[in-house]
């Protein structure tokens, strides 16, 4: 059967009528991956109300941020062999039923402990969920049809970010900082009951292979040390040993990940992904297009609440014209993608980026805050869309079944270290900015960094993004 003639591969599932259901399936699924993204960014506003009602210090307040991230990035490749092992519309339901459950204890928390595990939980159930619902994405839809639907894949992680800075002013100005993480329940409830309905599943062929749970483990642990280092380099100094120490011990451990999966049986990945250029240039995509918007919310936020004291609410809105930008941009690059290449639209996006970041140096500590902030914000904004759009593209063009959830996997991670290093390497820069007594000078350097590289990454991008067009024609590429 394995070696049938192309023909009849290609009579099988790639030949099959399209599911009438698809486009439903994708509507559902990209809420619950918007839901994801939004929890990256909309705790940030809600902040101070919720240092002061459960009193916790700044250390609690850091973690409150990153925990989520750090077991949403640490998690993601067993996530994503768990969604190729036992199929990856089970594991998208579990990781929901995780995550709703995990906001709704979160919401209710009463004290640091509750609070911080309740956004550890979270992020399990992102991990889970997330790499099943590209997975499924990619299986779902083929040819062009492919190009269209990882165009609004990449919109969701650019949009979900700068909608969750306007969500999070608009529900702590509202009914509390607590519906920030309320929300997500009735969300999660409908999702629960429409995606059994809508998801086909894609089952494969029963995996009686056993788990690389030592490979899962040190990946795991290195992933997760190194955003803690990150963390830590933001806190306290890229001199610290708190900073160093994880950092070191990341990369002998990423060492030990590469050495056991060459050594073992049935490895949680061939390390060989990471050398496909198309593979490659993906994560650099993501994990720059992730850095560089977080951190240039982050500045953002910080500067309007902490420098000008203006409210989290009024916080909230001045970032909608910069959702909108981002949603904008990664619709037109969905479309461009499939007619012009990745590469002009990963190049042109980051260039956006620089001059939307460069016109942000020019901030003053007594300005209109409308005139000076919104045409750098939404500029960039607008051009990290693409290079989401782009880094998906790449990345997922020509994966076949087999390695679906697993690419899917290592695409997600690259957004969650992106977001841990873009927030890290922020605050560093922008210490006197955040200090007590802000200076403005903090946040114009900041700005200059990211300014410089986005443009170093947009001439990076032509050298290592392949040419050419993501077409795929019939069913996924099988190597």
């Amino acid at each position: 059967m394995a070696h049938g003639s192309p023909a009849q591969h290609h009579a099988a599932a790639p030949t099959a009528p399209p599911d009438p259901r698809r486009w439903k399936a994708l509507a559902l699924i990209s809420v619950a991956q918007f839901m994801l993204i939004l929890d990256v960014t909309v705790v940030n506003v809600a902040l101070p109300d919720i240092g002061i009602d459960l009193g916790l210090g700044r250390s609690a307040l850091t973690w409150a941020v990153t925990a989520y991230t750090l077991f949403f990035g640490g998690l993601m490749l067993l996530g994503g062999r768990l969604a190729d092992t036992f199929g990856a519309r089970r594991m998208m339901l579990t990781g929901l039923v995780v995550f709703t459950l995990a906001s709704l204890a979160t919401g209710l928390a009463q004290d640091q402990a509750l609070l911080l595990g309740g956004r550890i939980a979270q992020g399990i159930g992102a991990a889970l969920l997330s790499p099943a619902a590209l997975s499924t994405v990619t299986l779902t839809f083929h040819g062009s049809e492919r190009n269209k639907a990882l165009g609004v894949w990449g919109a969701l992680g650019g949009v979900g970010f700068a909608a969750g800075v306007l969500l999070g002013g608009v529900l702590t100005a509202g009914p509390g900082w607590r519906w920030v993480f309320f929300i997500n329940v009735p969300v999660g409830l409908v999702l629960l009951a429409a995606l059994p309905t809508v998801v086909r599943g894609h089952t494969t062929r029963p995996s009686r292979q056993r788990l690389d749970l030592l490979g899962a483990g040190t990946v795991t642990a290195a992933t997760a040390t190194f955003i803690y280092g990150m963390i830590n380099a933001g806190d306290d100094g890229w001199s610290a040993a708190g900073t160093l120490g994880p950092l070191a011990a990341a990369v002998v451990l990423y060492g030990a990940f590469g050495w056991i999966e060459r050594t073992v049986r049935t490895p949680l990945m061939h390390v060989t992904m990471l050398a496909r250029r198309p593979v490659a240039a993906g994560a650099f995509l993501m994990l720059v297009a992730s850095a560089l918007l977080i951190s240039l919310f982050f500045l953002g936020s910080q500067y309007l609440q902490h420098a000008r004291g203006i409210s989290a609410l009024e916080t909230g809105l001045l970032f909608l014209p910069a959702a909108l930008g981002t949603g904008v941009g990664a619709h037109i690059a969905g479309r461009l993608v499939g007619s012009v290449g990745t590469r002009p639209v990963a190049t042109a996006g980051l260039v956006l980026v620089a001059v939307g970041a460069g016109l942000l140096t020019g901030l003053s500590p007594d300005g209109a805050v409308g005139p000076e902030l919104l045409p750098g914000i939404v500029i960039a904004a607008a051009g990290v869309g693409p290079v989401f759009v782009a880094a998906s593209t790449s990345a997922l063009a020509h994966i076949d079944h087999a390695e679906a959830g697993l690419a899917s996997g290592v695409i997600n991670t690259f957004h969650e270290l992106g977001a841990a290093i873009g927030v890290a390497v922020a605050s560093t820069i922008a210490a006197t900015g955040l200090a007590d007594v802000p200076s403005i000078g903090g946040f114009t350097s900041a700005f200059t960094v990211f300014a410089v590289a986005a443009a170093v990454a947009a001439v990076a991008s032509l050298w290592l993004v392949p040419p050419g067009k993501p077409q795929i024609t019939g069913g996924p590429h099988v190597h």
